[in-house]
């Protein structure tokens, strides 16, 4: 087991209903996340490339999932841990990356790794399953060591407007999550006292032959659960004919349909 995972220094915490809720979620979804996730791995892959710097570190892959980018990390000659909220989602990750990895169970919130124990932390669209954007970049903060530096993406306000527009149509409801501001994250920095930083926005748009197959790779990757409510989320066979009805202002003359995230991109130095 890594120096850097010290049981006694993090905190384990009793998941509040939300957490579990978004656990349980991913949790059903581990078997099917990596057929869904054409998006997730677009984005890591940008990720990677802002550091050249991989051989020799320990790295923490956080919200690892099924461990995909645990593996494209771990093959650059690091030490990796690979933590994850949900179990199933740990699981999946060793099967693809074997013993050579340690696998954490627990809360970006509450980090049961060792101060000053990591040298580079990489998370991609996992923070924003957070409610307080600063709390996990402290917890970062915390465990990475002096010169460290975290790689992070999560989701902006405005991402997958189109879906939110249409089912808005349907039902008057969003049936999307909501997300933080670009000023949101920028205060979220300045509370975890983030001084380094360098971060990047941008819109990243994925194409799909219909809105029925945008739902359904929302619900491969486990992104069902609704701050809305689990009521928003019960809709009928009707609700998604006229999903897709509404979906055709958006619709390309080829047939596909849009899902146009806003990603941030950051870096932060630890000095």
């Amino acid at each position: 087991m890594s120096q850097a995972i010290d049981f006694q220094q993090g905190a384990f915490t009793m998941l509040n209903d939300e957490k579990k809720a978004i656990k349980d979620a991913f949790g059903r979804a581990a078997k099917t996340y990596d057929n869904s996730a054409s998006f997730q791995r677009r984005v890591g892959h940008l990720l990677m490339e802002m550091n050249t710097d991989w051989e020799g570190k320990t790295v923490l892959d956080l919200g690892c999932g099924t461990g995909y980018f645990t593996k494209q990390i771990l093959e650059l000659g690091t030490n990796m841990i690979a933590l994850d909220l949900s179990d199933k989602m740990l699981e999946q990750a060793r099967s693809r990356c074997g013993d050579s990895v340690d696998y954490v169970s627990a809360d970006a919130e509450a980090l049961p790794l060792a101060d000053n124990s990591v040298d580079i932390a990489f998370s991609s669209l996992a923070l924003q399953w957070c409610h307080d954007l600063s709390v996990p970049l402290n917890e970062l903060k915390r465990v990475l060591k002096p010169g460290g530096k975290i790689l992070f993406t999560t989701l902006l306000e405005g991402s997958l407007e189109e879906l939110k527009q249409s089912w808005r149509q349907v039902n008057g409801q969003s049936h999307v999550n909501t997300f933080l501001s670009h000023k949101q994250v920028n205060i979220a920095l300045a509370q975890a006292h983030c001084n380094h930083y360098h971060i990047e926005c941008k819109p990243i748009t994925e194409y799909y032959p219909s809105a029925l197959a945008l739902m359904r790779d929302l619900k491969g990757i486990g992104a069902t659960h609704l701050q809305e409510g689990r009521s928003a989320g019960l809709v009928g066979k009707r609700a998604f004919i006229e999903l897709e009805s509404a979906y055709d202002v958006y619709r390309n003359e080829d047939g596909t349909v849009p899902a146009t995230y806003q990603v941030c991109f950051g870096a932060i130095t630890n000095e």
